[in-house]
């Protein structure tokens, strides 16, 4: 559900810290560092692309843009004999894909979460395809089955491929739901195509967006690089990468023991608090500098040692220094908003718990915190009863809840007007196809093909904006996917998705679903094109379920489906281009990506709903219970039907002068708020106004709304470590090991998580404690915080 540097100037080193993470198209052209057309083979016309000239790789230079990240981070070089169409490839792909989808749907009915990241699914497929590669070759059976040597386009096609099925759908939650709480089964075949199109619709979307948000060079992705720099290391020659190779090895090696020391033996080192161990009794102390637990406190000075939660939302490692500096500014900001409107009662804020995200009823107290009975104000059918409503009144929320949606809002808004405003050259190519000309050559037949192979490398060699991974395929002769591809699987999902929510009875009407794919394709390109440049991601599906609450008021089931298909779409959207720009690192043929991303999304969904029928028909009480066990929990869906009821309420919950006014009016606020920092940079030139992102700001202003927060101080400290001191006082060193030490992190801390989850903390059936002690404080089912911040009676 819901789930960042002093100094805007040049330094002596003579970095910008622009650097990587807010440069512009302007910023890129003015390198021109691509090509120029020239004549070739006696006048063809061609373009001329040198990649020796792009290749950068290693270089000791302090890197200042997105473009020369992906010329000294990856090597411009390619293999094009290396072929990913292969039985091991398709092999393993299908067996991980439907091992990370059953894996990520297993969890999401679990008190404790594991996701399934890129870096996990890297090492694992790469131990399985080295293993396969051992087969003897002594017949023409073993040689279809290891045809030769494993290798990085095969390795990348396994990765793309369970990539796209490691998701659990949101439309399997709303599944669930129905069977929980409205005793509804939707018939199986219904159910399935409906997981599949809701999957796929965001996938088809950003397919044509391609062109936008993953072939420029300005469209980074950081989130990609510690995979792709991995990648680059298991499989060049061991010759050349033996240094990166033991450097990776070693850090995963200490990883791996460490991790199991502040995980299960030693859990007070997830967030070490000098002021909490120095005052154990108050309740200030608490909200402000405790956060070794969930919705515990704000988490400000304390330190973790657990890379689980430094890097809980991505590694700090790869996150522009741009991007940081703005997190830390809304880092701060935040803790500022909490403080003061609890301690200052705004929105009754004391009688509710500092941090939570149920609702409460008017009857709750700064003693006894009372919970909102939800079933008061259902009808039999499942909707909203207005006399109900008016007899137990409008529920509440925390006072730190509503300052992250009030912000939240605002950032949304101001993403947009910030992308027009500053990048808008990156994002004008979405709308293109709105222009009238392209309007009318729709109606033309002839023109459905496209350009042809020769327009297009002629259009993308010449084109100084372009990635040069994507220029150096291009030219070597990699045909791209056909725009139809897309638009086929586009429309095919929204058919198949529309005739599904009738038949299952949705209650989201015909225009409803069209609205919400209107804000899934708005919502893909601004906040993609965000989250490439900046390495960002934008949590939408708040404002989705906000928004639909006053589309579709008091219709919960209606909210929910709704924010399946304008929520999920984004989501689904997203890491489909952070695949496609993995597979342009790495030189994957567009054919080969484009098969791997489909057949991992469908495998993905087919038993992402397998495993949420079986869990529920199994679990059913369990999952409905307010506890659960130490094994299954319902609390996932619980949270989002009981948002689904909330939003349903909107109009009198957050609709202008109702209590909570200021979440709405924060929307127009957020068009408003980047405007002055824009002209007052055009006027002076100050390039501190430049750099200031007012949308990622006021994101961080809500980010400790939830969740453990102690490691937020570590996450700052290495972040600023690897991208300002480490990028500007040793280039060498980040050029060379920043992105895979990175990997090695991640890559050790999930491998000991899988294994713990399934050897100590319950997975398999059981859990084992680890005996109590001063390092573990026995817990919250003792009523005690872990890390000896008091512990507030009134949770429960």
């Amino acid at each position: 559900m819901a789930t960042q540097r002093p100094g805007f100037t040049k330094t002596d080193t003579d970095v910008d810290v622009k650097g990587i993470g807010h440069s512009t198209s302007h910023d890129i052209e003015k390198e021109s560092r691509s090509p120029e057309v020239t004549s070739e083979d006696g006048g063809s016309g061609h373009a001329v692309f040198d990649a020796s000239k792009e290749n950068h790789f290693g270089e000791a230079k302090v890197l200042e843009t997105n473009a020369q990240v992906l010329t000294h981070v990856v090597h411009v070089e390619d293999d094009k004999s290396l072929s990913p169409w292969t039985f091991r490839a398709f092999f393993l792909g299908t067996g991980l894909a439907i091992f990370a989808s059953v894996l990520q749907e297993i969890y999401y009915f679990k008190p404790q979460a594991i996701y399934i990241s890129l870096v996990f699914i890297t090492v694992i497929a790469y131990a399985l395809g080295e293993l396969m590669s051992l087969l003897p070759r002594i017949n023409k059976v073993f040689t279809f089955l290891n045809p030769f040597p494993f290798n990085s386009k095969e390795h990348a096609f396994i990765i793309i491929m369970s990539s796209a099925a490691a998701t659990n759908a949101v439309s399997t939650e709303i599944l669930a739901a129905q069977r929980l709480y409205y005793n509804m089964d939707p018939n199986p075949g219904a159910a399935i195509f409906l997981v599949i199109s809701s999957q796929l619709l965001g996938f088809g979307i950003a397919g044509l967006l391609r062109s936008v948000l993953v072939q420029p060079a300005n469209m980074l992705w950081p989130i990609n690089l510690p995979v792709v720099s991995l990648l680059e290391t298991l499989h060049r020659d061991k010759v050349e990468t033996r240094s990166r190779l033991k450097v990776f090895w070693i850090v995963f090696g200490i990883l791996l023991v460490w991790e199991i020391i502040p995980e299960w033996i030693f859990p007070l080192l997830q967030g070490v608090s000098v002021l909490c161990l120095a005052k154990q009794n108050s309740l200030l102390v608490t909200n402000l500098f405790g956060g070794s637990q969930g919705n515990e406190g704000l988490g400000f000075l304390s330190i973790s040692f657990d890379w689980q939660y430094i890097a809980s939302l991505g590694s700090p490692m790869w996150v522009p220094i741009a991007t940081m500096t703005n997190n830390f500014i809304g880092y701060i900001l935040c803790i500022v908003l909490f403080m003061g409107i609890y301690y200052g009662n705004i929105w009754r804020s004391q009688d509710f718990p500092f941090m939570s995200q149920l609702l409460y009823d008017n009857t709750s107290n700064a003693t006894v915190f009372a919970q909102y009975n939800l079933s008061l104000i259902l009808t039999p059918e499942n909707t909203i009863d207005k006399a109900g409503l008016a007899e137990n009144g409008i529920p509440y929320l925390t006072g730190t809840y509503i300052g992250y949606l009030i912000t939240s809002n605002m950032g949304v808004t101001a993403a947009i007007v910030h992308m027009c405003l500053w990048n808008w050259e990156d994002i004008k190519g979405g709308f293109h196809w709105l222009s009238p000309a392209n309007l009318q050559s729709l109606l033309n037949p002839k023109t459905w093909k496209g350009e042809s192979k020769e327009e297009h490398m002629d259009r993308v060699l010449a084109d100084k904006r372009m990635d040069p991974h994507y220029q150096l395929m291009v030219q070597e002769g990699y045909e791209e996917v056909p725009n139809w591809w897309y638009g086929n699987v586009l429309l095919l999902s929204f058919f198949v998705g529309l005739g599904t929510l009738y038949g299952i009875k949705s209650t989201l009407p015909w225009w409803g679903y069209i609205v919400s794919n209107v804000f899934a394709f708005i919502f893909i390109l601004f906040f993609g094109a965000q989250m490439g440049i900046t390495g960002f991601q934008f949590n939408q599906q708040p404002i989705i379920q906000m928004l639909a609450g006053y589309i579709h008021p008091g219709k919960p089931l209606a909210n929910m489906y709704f924010t399946v298909f304008g929520f999920n779409g984004v989501q689904q959207g997203q890491w489909l281009c952070r695949d496609l720009k993995v597979a342009q690192l790495v030189h994957l043929s567009p054919k080969s990506t484009f098969t791997a991303q489909m057949l991992g999304a469908v495998i993905g969904a087919i038993f992402n709903y397998i495993m949420m029928k079986t869990i529920v028909t199994n679990q059913f009480d369990l999952l409905k219970s307010v506890e659960g066990s130490n094994v299954w929990s319902g609390q996932n869906v619980q949270q989002y039907n009981t948002l689904a009821i909330a939003w349903s309420i909107a109009g009198d919950m957050f609709s202008v002068g109702a209590r909570y006014q200021w979440v709405t009016i924060s929307y127009l606020l957020g068009f408003i708020v980047p405007v002055p920092f824009y002209l007052i940079y055009k006027f002076t030139n100050i390039r501190f106004f430049k750099y200031i992102n007012l949308s990622i700001i006021l994101w961080y202003m809500g980010w400790l709304f939830v969740g453990v927060n102690s490691s937020i101080g570590s996450y700052f400290i290495v972040g600023f470590i690897a991208q300002w001191w480490l990028r500007t006082k040793h280039p060498n060193l980040f050029v060379n090991y920043n992105y895979l030490v990175s990997a090695a992190l991640d890559g050790g801390t999930q491998v000991l998580v899988f294994i713990l989850s399934f050897a100590v903390f319950g997975g398999s059936g059981k859990a084992h404690s680890f005996p109590t002690w001063r390092g573990n404080n026995g817990g919250v089912s003792n009523q005690k915080n872990i890390d000896y911040c008091m512990y507030n009676p009134a949770n429960g």
